[in-house]
């Protein structure tokens, strides 16, 4: 009988699954594999929320693998040294693993491939709708604009979603590490897994996502990038679910899977991205570690970086616009470095992709693929138009939720401003790209 390894990644579902599928079909025999690798908490990237998540999605996944005959095999250390080691006790032919896009899953393949050799089968389009490497301008190796980049991926053939396989006959031994637990830091995260990220899938019906994406207050995203980042719902079966559901709605909300495929590609072939600018201007970015702090703890004075910034640390989650505004806040009204920024933010999401996180962070700071690379977001303009009401900022802020109306997004106007809410870090006409402002007197707040 043969027997074949499948090495779980960022691909924690059953549904599918091109790896999982390869598996069932070339094999008599399937153990599937996770290795929690020692590696991933040196680089800093095991954050207490995204651990507490995964934690729970290798628990549904080895529910879901029991329920067909399997089971999850968890071992510990190197990814590559134990994955081998397993392969050498079961006699395995082959080991399937889903393609990764980061320096670090790169370098993975690399050490697998010297470990097993021709056993080796790496998967593309698990964690994109579209691979990586698949739509290419010509004479280059990825789009660095996005609008291009989405023409070119609306014209590629995408391959059918695979099916969850019916049965799966897993041998008894060998013996595993027992699942991993970990506690978060937010005092709330979604339910973990694949069961779970089917359900909010069929929950969400997104028919005015094309209105509401970006409205703080409404807050009518989908909640799935949790489920995306752990690969517990695949990217490509959910473009044909929703090109299958239709609408305004639907069209919008496949846009956003595509500027994260945009997103994936350029990191694929540009992995220094991660750190690194992508286009560098040759900043000389300032360093203010008490403004920095501020930031973090929602305390600039701008109530919509505030209320963005308490909303992060208290859910692990934030709203994409107000990751934006926040961003931009930090990098071209406070000319900040991104990278502690985009750092902060990996610490604190549940969703924390790098691909996704670095790239957005570069876009808004002027270093990525924006080609407006001056554009600023004005806190101010950004809260009268996605929060006109203010009750984003209500929910986020109590301190300012007596406020009324647009007045609580500029409370040094107001006379009845509490005296436990700061002043601006900064001059709010100031808030525009590399200015650096006088801060505001620290004495009662200037008049209407």
């Amino acid at each position: 009988m043969t027997l074949a390894i499948v090495l779980f990644t960022q691909d924690l579902r059953l549904h599918d699954n091109p790896a999982l599928y390869a598996a069932r079909a070339g094999a008599d025999r399937v153990v599937p594999l996770f290795v929690t690798d020692p590696a991933v908490a040196a680089a800093g990237f095991a954050a207490p929320n995204r651990a507490a998540f995964l934690a729970g999605c290798l628990a549904d996944l080895d529910a879901g693998l029991r329920r067909i005959g399997g089971r999850l095999l968890v071992r510990e250390g190197d990814t590559a040294e134990q994955t081998a080691r397993l392969a050498a006790e079961t006699g395995a032919a082959s080991v399937h693993v889903a393609a990764g896009v980061s320096g670090y899953a790169r370098r993975r393949e690399q050490r697998l491939r010297r470990a097993l050799g021709e056993r080796l089968r790496v998967h593309e389009g698990s964690l994109t709708a579209v691979p990586p490497g698949a739509v290419r301008p010509a004479g280059r190796d990825h789009y660095a604009v996005f609008t291009p980049y989405q023409r070119a991926w609306q014209q590629t053939a995408r391959r059918a979603p695979l099916p969850r396989p019916r049965a799966l006959d897993t041998p008894e031994g060998p013996a595993g590490a027992a699942l991993p637990t970990a506690t978060p830091t937010a005092r709330s995260l979604p339910d973990p897994g694949e069961s779970a990220a089917r359900r909010a899938w069929q929950r969400w019906r997104g028919d005015h996502y094309a209105d509401l994406h970006d409205a703080l207050a409404a807050d009518g995203t989908s909640h799935l990038s949790p489920y995306l980042h752990f690969g517990c719902l695949s990217a490509n079966e959910l473009v044909h679910l929703a090109e299958r559901r239709g609408g305004d709605g639907a069209e919008a909300f496949v846009r956003q899977l595509v500027w994260r495929d945009f997103h994936h590609q350029v990191l694929a072939a540009r992995p220094d991205a991660a750190h690194a600018d992508y286009r560098t201007r040759h900043d000389d970015w300032r360093a203010d570690p008490d403004e920095f702090a501020a930031w973090c703890e929602g305390r600039t004075g701008f109530p919509i970086v505030d209320a963005g910034m308490r909303q992060l640390a208290e859910t692990g989650w934030m709203h994409n616009r107000a990751r934006l505004l926040t961003a931009s806040f930090l990098a071209k009204s406070l000319y900040q470095d991104w990278r502690p920024g985009a750092a902060h933010f990996l610490h604190h999401l549940v969703d924390g992709d790098l691909a996704n996180n670095q790239l957005n962070w570069q876009w808004v700071a002027g270093t990525g693929t924006d080609t407006r690379p001056n554009r600023v977001l004005n806190p101010l303009a950004q809260a009268d138009r996605y929060d006109p009401d203010g009750a984003y900022v209500r929910r986020w802020v109590p301190e300012l939720a007596h406020l009324p109306g647009r007045e609580i997004h500029r409370p040094w106007r107001s006379a009845r401003r509490p005296a436990d809410y700061p002043p601006p870090l900064i001059a709010p006409d100031t808030t525009g790209h590399r200015l650096r402002a006088a801060r505001l007197p620290q004495g009662p707040p200037p008049g209407a």
